[in-house]
C-alpha cells in the first residue's frame, strides 16, 4: 500500500474517487440481489464491495495529514457510485415484473401478437369508466418490459400500463427468449 502513497495527491485522491463509486455501485447491485433472494451473487459482489472498501478507506486514513482532498475524493465517490450503481442496475434489469395493461378498443389483437411472440399472458374483460375495456396481465423478466409495452402501444396508442417487481411466483418463468448460460446461469441460482 506504500506504493499508492508515493503518487501524487491528485492521483491518490483519483484512485480513492473511482474506487468508491466502484465498491459502492456494487454495494447497490448487492442490496438488489439481496432483496431479490439471489444468494449467490450477494455473496460475490458482498465480497469485492467489502475488499474495495477497505482498501479505500486505508488510503484514505494514510493520506488524510497529507491532504483534505482525499476525504472530499471518498465522500464524491460515494455520492457518485450511488447513481452509476442505479445506472447499472437499471441496464442490468434484474429479476422479473408483472405487465398489467388495459385497452378500451384493441385488447384482443394485442393478446394475439404477444402470444405470437412466445409470451404467455391472461386477458380477460372488464369494465372501465367509459365503457368496456380488456386487461391484460403478463409475468416476465424485467428487460423484455419495455419491450412488450412498444408492441402493445404500437397497436393501442391509448393504452393504460403498470409495471410492479414480483418478489416470489409459484412457478419459474417461462421465457420467450433463450435461457442464459455459462457463469451467468450460475449467479441466477438462488
Amino acid at each position: 500500500m506504500s506504493l499508492l502513497l508515493d503518487l501524487p495527491i491528485w492521483a491518490i485522491a483519483l484512485l480513492i474517487f473511482g474506487m468508491r463509486i466502484l465498491d459502492v455501485s456494487l454495494g447497490t447491485l448487492r442490496t438488489i440481489s439481496v432483496v431479490q433472494g439471489r444468494i449467490r451473487l450477494s455473496v460475490l459482489l458482498g465480497f469485492f464491495e467489502v475488499l474495495i472498501w477497505v482498501i479505500g478507506v486505508s488510503q484514505v486514513m494514510a493520506g488524510f495529514d497529507r491532504s483534505p482532498l482525499l476525504p472530499v475524493a471518498y465522500a464524491g465517490g460515494f455520492a457518485a457510485g450511488n447513481g452509476v450503481g442505479i445506472a447499472i442496475e437499471k441496464r442490468l434489469a434484474l429479476g422479473s415484473v408483472v405487465v398489467r395493461m388495459i385497452s378500451t378498443a384493441y385488447g384482443d389483437r394485442i393478446a394475439e401478437t404477444l402470444r405470437i411472440q412466445g409470451y404467455r399472458l391472461t386477458s380477460f374483460p372488464g369494465q372501465g369508466r367509459n365503457g368496456p375495456v380488456t386487461l391484460l396481465f403478463i409475468t416476465c423478466k424485467r428487460r423484455e418490459a419495455p419491450r412488450i409495452i412498444q408492441t402493445a402501444r404500437a397497436q393501442d396508442p391509448t393504452l393504460f400500463y403498470t409495471i410492479e417487481p414480483i418478489r416470489e411466483r409459484s412457478v419459474e418463468l417461462l421465457s420467450p427468449l433463450p435461457q442464459t448460460t455459462g457463469w451467468r446461469a450460475f449467479l441466477k441460482k438462488k
